[in-house]
């Protein structure tokens, strides 16, 4: 009798996105009897313990490349490099460790680079394949490409949560390209609305005028979230905005805003679908599960992230 697969799924610690855009992952290799660990840091740990708590949690950091705004973009990038090197060969051996300890048989990592085995099959999912830069310094991405290119083909598979078509494509030419890593394999968007059991009625009644998510790394979150509070609060509509904070359980009332930290996927899914308008940050994340859903949003870039500027324009 084969032994039961046990795997480590992993996602990045920036923003909600990568943990949200594996939970239909979990939930596969749930379905076919695998044992499953989750190694995560920050929201990403506090998210999927909410959405699974049955399972086994490791806490794993690992290094976030930060952003900065034009024109100290290249300079701020540039001086991370060696530490973001240095993080992956730091999470490399850390992994090594993790995989004797719990007898792992597969590492499924959302965007960190450094969870990569010869040992076991090491599945990377990634939508950044060809890494956008600004104009300036638009000269340098077939050296970054390279780069990222050698990077993933250190993994057993790479699994790009895209249409292999670029014209239905979500990412463009994020995820497309003349030059793809040999390992590639698209996987179609990923979302965790994609298998949700309880589909609520709408109820008009109930309807927010506007849903805002709120969503990124710190301070740019709170940044987000006080720009939308100021955007709204001179006006009568009524407003609900999803603070991204699933750590912490509160909520909050002033006037015609709502303020809560974190609602579970089915009551997310309710609000969304009740929401005459959505105002989201334009991560791939929230793009997928918008698709998905079938609902349009009005999308405001992260500043200093060239990819959801893409993102937005694509």
């Amino acid at each position: 009798m084969q032994e039961k697969e046990t795997i480590l799924v992993a996602p990045l610690n920036w923003g909600l996105g990568h943990a949200t855009r594996v939970v239909p992952v979990i939930i596969e290799s749930m379905r076919k009897g695998s044992k499953i660990i989750i190694a995560a840091k920050g929201a990403s740990l506090q998210f999927l313990k909410q959405e699974f708590p049955e399972l086994i949690f490791i806490e794993l950091s690992g290094f976030n490349i930060r952003y900065a705004v034009k024109p100290f973009f290249l300079t701020f990038l540039l001086l991370q490099m060696p530490f973001f090197y240095i993080s992956i060969w730091i999470e490399h051996f850390r992994l090594a460790k993790i995989i004797k300890q719990h007898n792992v048989t597969t590492v499924i990592s959302d965007n960190r680079y450094g969870l990569w085995s010869k040992k076991v099959k090491s599945v990377l999912i990634t939508h950044q394949l060809f890494i956008q830069l600004p104009k300036t310094i638009k000269y340098l991405e077939p050296l970054l490409h390279l780069f990222t290119r050698k990077l993933i083909e250190r993994f057993s598979e790479c699994w790009i949560p895209d249409y292999a078509d670029y014209k239905t494509s979500l990412a463009g030419k994020l995820s497309h390209g003349s030059q793809l890593p040999n390992n590639v394999k698209y996987i179609e968007p990923l979302s965790r609305f994609k298998n949700i059991k309880n589909k609520q009625t709408i109820n008009a009644e109930k309807q927010v005028d506007f849903l805002v998510l709120i969503s990124g790394p710190e301070p740019l979150r709170t940044r987000f979230e006080k720009e939308m509070i100021e955007r709204f609060s001179q006006t009568e509509k009524n407003v609900l905005i999803l603070c991204g904070k699933p750590s912490v359980k509160s909520k909050q009332k002033t006037d015609n805003i709502t303020l809560i930290n974190h609602l579970e996927t089915d009551d997310l899914y309710y609000q969304l679908k009740n929401a005459k308008q959505v105002i989201a940050r334009s991560g791939y994340s929230t793009i997928m599960d918008l698709h998905v859903l079938g609902i349009k949003a009005e999308l405001i870039p992260t500043p200093g992230q060239i990819e959801q500027e893409y993102l937005v324009e694509w």
